[in-house]
């Protein structure tokens, strides 16, 4: 995950159960996906994104990822959508 990416993205939504939702709606252009989350937490999440043929990135840790978007605690999943 660069930090370009993080400056580029004009919205995005941070976690789990909001990235879920936000790929059921169909308005998500990428995904990132903390490498050290669970993985029962982040498989719903890689799978509705491959069927739906959506990218989907790695960070190296939850708490890189969470920090990287503004948040003071770890984030396992951050959706990107505009």
């Amino acid at each position: 995950m660069s930090n370009e990416k993080v400056k580029q993205a004009s919205k995005t939504i941070i976690g789990t159960k909001q990235t879920v939702k936000a790929l059921k709606s169909g308005i998500v252009q990428e995904v990132i996906v903390a490498k050290d989350a669970d993985d029962r937490m982040t498989e719903q999440i890689i799978q509705l994104a491959q069927e739906k043929g959506i990218p989907i990135e790695f960070a190296d840790s939850r708490l890189k990822l969470g920090k990287a978007y503004g948040i003071h605690v770890g984030a396992a999943a951050v959706a990107i959508t505009g």
